[in-house]
Formats: structure tokens, C-alpha cells, sequence
């Protein structure tokens, strides 16, 4: 029984509003879920007394959450990036760390190695995949 952490789409046209489920990973997106766990509302809404950005709600039930996570529950990529915006995930994928396993590996940012540049070593790697 395959568990998944996943958002349902309501609201009108245009107009989208998500709750935050925990259903099973082959039912259909609108169906019954086991557990609302909270909703997301995409929308930017005004801030209060019209200072600062506008802001996107998240409303969960944290606790909830986390038990789903810990019985091994597996969330959605839309899921799993709302759960690393409350704190209970590690964000998958960030700009820094891409640039970090450039460095690492030898990359540059057209994915070439940045090895020796001569000729004699780019025709030893043609002849040797041959």
C-alpha cells in the first residue's frame, strides 16, 4: 500500500485553491484522500496593512504531517516543496548546491570537463569509446 502526500485541486477557474492530502499513490487527484492535512492557497494574498511583499497561505496541521512522513508516506514534487518551505523537508533541488557539484566534479556550465584542453587527449578519449 503505497502512500503519498499530494495536493487536490479546488476552486473555481482561474481561480485555484489546494488541499494538502495524504491518499493513496492510485487513486485519482479529486477522490477521497485518507487525511486532509491542511490547504495551500496559490494566490498572492495583500498584506496586512498594506506593508511588505504579498503573500502566498500555507495553513498545516504539522504534527500530522510529520506522522505520515514517519510511517513512510512519499510526497508529491508540489508536496514536497511546500514541506520544505514549513521546515519538515530538505529542499531537493537549490541553485547553490548545483553550482557546488560543478565544482566538485570538474564542470563548467556548459557540462564540459575542465580537464587538459589539447588534442591528443580528446582523440584517446574518441578512440577509446570506440
Amino acid at each position: 500500500m503505497v502512500v503519498k502526500i499530494r495536493l487536490a485541486r479546488f476552486g473555481k477557474a482561474n481561480a485555484p485553491f489546494y488541499n494538502i492530502v495524504v491518499a493513496q499513490a492510485r487513486s485519482a487527484r479529486n477522490s477521497k484522500p485518507m487525511e486532509v492535512l491542511g490547504t495551500y492557497d496559490p494566490i498572492p494574498k495583500p498584506p496586512p496593512l498594506g506593508e511588505g511583499k504579498p503573500f502566498k497561505d500555507i495553513k498545516l496541521d504539522i504534527a500530522r504531517a510529520k506522522y505520515w512522513l514517519g510511517v513512510g508516506a512519499q510526497p508529491s514534487d508540489p508536496a514536497w516543496r511546500l514541506l520544505s518551505m514549513i521546515g519538515l523537508l530538505e529542499p531537493r533541488y537549490s541553485l547553490i548546491q548545483a553550482k557546488q557539484k560543478e565544482k566538485e566534479h570538474g564542470l563548467t556550465d556548459t557540462g564540459n570537463f575542465t580537464g587538459t584542453d589539447d588534442a591528443s587527449t580528446k582523440e584517446k578519449a574518441i578512440s577509446a569509446k570506440r
